[in-house]
């Protein structure tokens, strides 16, 4: 059976969703993807806008259908500290909480498309196929955090800044702990080697990830 036609009975809208099969909604089937396209909701943010703070009640979940979210915690003196990023098709939200543990700001423009809570919660429940997906993207980002552990913990400038844009190429945690001219450094460095093409202030071209992988130490 063709997939136009294996697809046909789903919301048109779900159809041409360009993170249909990678995100949460590729754990459903129409029936269940009918039931929440009635109940979603797309919203368009500019960079910089906060999606939502630290502490505040959880009322909607969301998948990210484009952009970048920043999620950051803010420490005792008040500054903020970045401890992940989000990308396209990840999940935004912590299932079964009742506020968030951090907030989220957009760092590039984003579009989403929210869920009710309780929407969410009760196809949770009908659904393990969901749950294992959930599951899943919870242990992930888990690996992830221990890893970056590792890196701010362990290794050098340079490995740290290699590590920083490999874990940006594989769509991870961008936090450094390092100065801005550190960075400029060891960027420069790479360059030098070829490891890194800077194409101009905003766009780094990574020729060979292997090769960057190697720099991580």
């Amino acid at each position: 059976m063709s997939s136009d036609l294996q697809h046909e009975d789903e919301p048109r809208t779900c159809r041409l969703c360009s993170v249909r099969q990678s995100g949460i909604c590729g754990a459903l089937d129409a029936s269940q993807l009918t039931m929440l396209s009635k109940h979603t909701r797309h919203s368009k943010h500019e960079a910089g806008s906060e999606l939502f703070g630290d502490e505040t009640d959880i009322t909607s979940y969301a998948n990210v259908m484009s952009g970048v979210i920043k999620l950051m915690k803010v420490l005792e003196d008040g500054r903020q500290q970045v401890v992940g990023l989000k990308f396209a098709s990840d999940f935004i939200g912590r299932i079964h909480a009742k506020s968030n543990a951090l907030s989220a700001e957009a760092a590039s423009e984003v579009e989403l498309c929210q869920v009710p809570r309780h929407i969410m919660e009760t196809l949770l429940e009908e659904s393990r196929k969901l749950e294992r997906h959930l599951m899943k993207e919870s242990l992930r980002e888990l690996d992830e955090a221990r890893e970056w552990m590792v890196t701010l913990g362990r290794k050098s400038a340079a490995e740290r800044v290699a590590s920083f844009l490999y874990l940006i190429a594989l769509h991870q945690n961008p936090d450094l702990g390092l100065s801005i001219e550190t960075v400029s450094r060891q960027l420069t460095e790479l360059r030098r080697l070829e490891v890194v093409v800077i194409r101009n202030k905003r766009h780094v071209i990574i020729p060979d990830t292997e090769r960057l992988r190697h720099r991580t130490g």
